[in-house]
């Protein structure tokens, strides 16, 4: 029988990170940052166990899913060496396995979230889209009004154009499907659901929500 994830742990750390943001305290806290990531592994671990068979993530790791704390400060006037928040993309391959997995952040102060979809979409991927949108509508919608989905994420999220893109009519029936520049979806979970009991189904809960939903983009837009 698998113990109640202690998320606690990794809300604490990161707070008081988000108050000592600095390599000095960084380094001096290592062992609880090791055991703040630790937590976190073991709720992607479990993701990936639920998931493993379905979405072929076979040889996964929570390392392979991970992100760097380390920020890139390179061109970033924030000089903040770390990220605030412990975040996992779920899919084949890993951080880098492309965008149609569930990406999970735990974050202090209400951020902490579960989601997914064409977040930085590529000219050719926002094409394809829109082509699928335009010719066949009802698919994508019905996804988007299952009482699973609108009970987790309720709507689409994401950037949207002022107007029509370009080669659509302002009036298209689809329109507000058209002129979206992202389509993702997101919920988040206050600390409180955070460190609750329940949390874990709420997660898995919210990934299968989201499953028809990247089925759905990846079969469009690959």
């Amino acid at each position: 029988m698998e113990t109640t994830l202690n998320l606690g742990v990794t809300l604490t750390f990161l707070h008081q990170l988000s108050q000592n943001n600095n390599k000095t305290w960084f380094d001096s806290h290592r062992q609880a940052y090791e055991e703040a990531r630790a937590c976190f592994f073991e709720l992607i671990e479990r993701v990936i166990d639920e998931f493993r068979i379905a979405d072929q993530l076979f040889e996964l790791t929570p390392k392979a899913c991970a992100a760097r704390i380390y920020r890139d400060i390179r061109f970033s006037k924030d000089k903040t060496p770390y990220k605030t928040n412990l975040s996992a993309l779920v899919t084949r391959g890993g951080w880098k396995g492309g965008p149609f997995g569930y990406f999970i952040s735990i974050e202090p102060g209400g951020q902490t979230m579960v989601a997914g979809g064409l977040y930085d979409p590529s000219p050719e991927q926002l094409y394809r889209f829109r082509q699928a949108i335009d010719e066949h509508p009802a698919e994508f919608r019905e996804i988007l009004q299952a009482p699973e989905f609108l009970e987790v994420f309720g709507e689409i999220s994401g950037e949207k154009l002022k107007t029509a893109p370009k080669g659509y009519e302002k009036d298209h029936p689809e329109i507000d499907l058209l002129r979206l520049k992202q389509v993702t979806v997101i919920h988040r979970f206050t600390d409180e659901e955070v460190v609750a009991g329940s949390f874990e189904n709420q997660v898995m809960a919210a990934c299968y929500a989201m499953q028809p939903f990247l089925a759905y983009l990846k079969r469009v837009t690959e």
